[in-house]
């Protein structure tokens, strides 16, 4: 049996210096749930394990290096889902976390399929997983992103708390297969709907047959406190089945309302190719809304598909018969 796996990281406008920097992040990432697949892990695990990856490199934004709320907080989501038995774990709204992913996991295997704030962050603590200090999370580039955002909204950044400042006092303790995707970029947005989108993503097909999605992020950047967007909600941000897995990155707010991570997966299932299937998905979001973004997509046979309509969308994947990731942006 075959096995592949693509991740992303993130669609939106990336500047040249970044560039190289999240396509070998995102090759790390397929690396490293390559070789869960390689060793005879679970599409489950790999998944896991090269979001994880993404969330603990602070050029993307996911778990370390998080965007801020517009009062200063990092507020993550993230979810997961295993296509053979349509297992979902899902956390919204988490705080003081270092890997989201590694909590929805615990969610999945939970009776539970969505846990968000304060209930969520109790469940670390009674599943072993520790609270990190909050401002351990932030990034000297989002922190500047922080003051940008407030300088443009007309507030002088140095009249309020300094976005580590407000953390410190709010951090508590413990509690396809044969064949390489091209992708296609569809349409090139108004530049002010750029750089706004850096959700984390993979799909992975596992030597048993079974495929699995999962999706991390910490939202838009200055986000009005406790919004959620589309990565942790099953169908909008990510989704698996027998057909395929889907990752998604982009306007939550669309994804969410046209379930576009569903939609691409029911494309494969009427018979389109992995690629096919995803650009079908992202046409159905720029004929529908105006809001920007992309997806990766595998099939059951190992097919890999992604499609954009944003500037870039930062991605790998990794197939049988190939030595290394293929990266792009």
């Amino acid at each position: 049996m075959t096995f592949a796996i693509v991740v992303h990281g993130g669609a939106g406008a990336i500047d040249g210096e970044r560039l190289e920097l999240m396509q070998e992040g995102c090759k790390e990432a397929a690396l490293a749930g390559w070789q869960i697949l390689q060793n005879g892990g679970t599409a489950l695990d790999a998944v896991e394990t090269a979001v994880r990856v993404l969330e603990d490199n602070p050029d993307f934004n996911a778990g370390t290096g998080s965007t801020l709320t517009a009062d200063g907080r990092v507020e993550m989501d993230a979810g997961m889902m295993e296509g053979h038995t349509l297992n979902v774990g899902a956390v919204a709204g988490v705080e003081c976390i270092k890997n989201p992913i590694v909590l929805a996991r615990k969610v999945l295997e939970s009776p539970h399929v969505l846990l968000a704030g304060r209930g969520a962050q109790q469940f670390a603590g009674e599943q072993g997983i520790a609270l990190c200090a909050a401002e351990d999370l932030i990034t000297e580039r989002q922190r500047h992103n922080w003051r940008a955002a407030q300088a443009t909204q007309g507030t002088e950044a140095g009249e309020q708390d300094e976005p580590e400042q407000r953390f410190v006092r709010r951090v508590v303790g413990p509690v396809s297969a044969n064949q390489q995707a091209k992708g296609t970029q569809t349409r090139t947005p108004r530049p002010e709907q750029e750089d706004k989108h850096g959700t984390v993503g993979a799909t992975a097909l596992d030597m048993y047959g079974n495929l699995a999605a999962a999706t991390s992020t910490g939202g838009i950047r200055n986000k009005y406190p406790g919004r959620v967007g589309d990565s942790p909600l099953v169908g909008c941000g990510f989704y698996a089945d027998e057909y395929g897995a889907v990752s998604c990155t982009g306007h939550g707010e669309d994804f969410i309302r046209l379930m576009i991570a569903r939609r691409a997966v029911d494309f494969v299932a009427r018979g389109d190719t992995a690629q096919a299937a995803a650009e079908a998905a992202i046409a159905v979001l720029g004929a529908k809304a105006e809001g920007t973004g992309g997806l990766i997509l595998l099939d059951r046979l190992g097919n890999v598909g992604y499609a954009w309509n944003s500037e870039h969308l930062a991605r790998a994947y990794m197939i049988e018969g190939m030595d290394e990731p293929v990266a792009g942006i």
